[in-house]
């Protein structure tokens, strides 16, 4: 018997400082990348290769919103009090709860707000948050 799999993209959740965000945009609307590489390759005069394990755990995760997103506001209001208290480092989470991905760190925050543009049609808004402890499994679908 074949084995079947399904991604569904409506079973991504993201939730930054307890809110729970929606209105993402219609292609890639979620990206999780790490800062560094895992090994930083060495390779002597001779060949010899040897590796240095890189302990930096940050990373970026990027979320692309539609313009009409109600969690715009909320992203907004969350970087606008980071800038005033200088205290908006908050956990972050994306889950794949039809899959086995997850991605979380305790201390992240919005790099900068969304840049804004206006045309004819409704656009996207892309909001990039650093994460100091970025967890970063990517597993597969059910």
């Amino acid at each position: 018997m074949a084995a079947v799999t399904t991604y569904a993209p409506d079973k991504i959740t993201v939730i930054y400082g307890g809110a729970i965000l929606t209105g993402y945009a219609e292609d890639t609307f979620v990206k999780v990348e790490k800062a560094a590489e895992s090994f930083t390759k060495h390779v002597g005069a001779d060949g010899e290769v040897s590796r240095t394990r890189n302990i930096d755990k940050s990373g970026m995760i990027t979320v692309t919103l539609k313009q009409s997103s109600s969690s715009n506001d909320v992203l907004s209001a969350f970087a606008e009090a980071d800038e005033q208290s200088l205290q908006g480092y908050l956990p972050i989470l994306v889950k794949d709860t039809a899959g086995r991905s997850l991605h979380a760190g305790s201390a992240a925050w919005i790099q900068k707000k969304a840049d804004a543009e206006y045309g004819k049609e409704m656009g996207d808004r892309e909001w990039v948050f650093e994460v100091a402890d970025l967890q970063h499994f990517v597993g597969g679908s059910n």
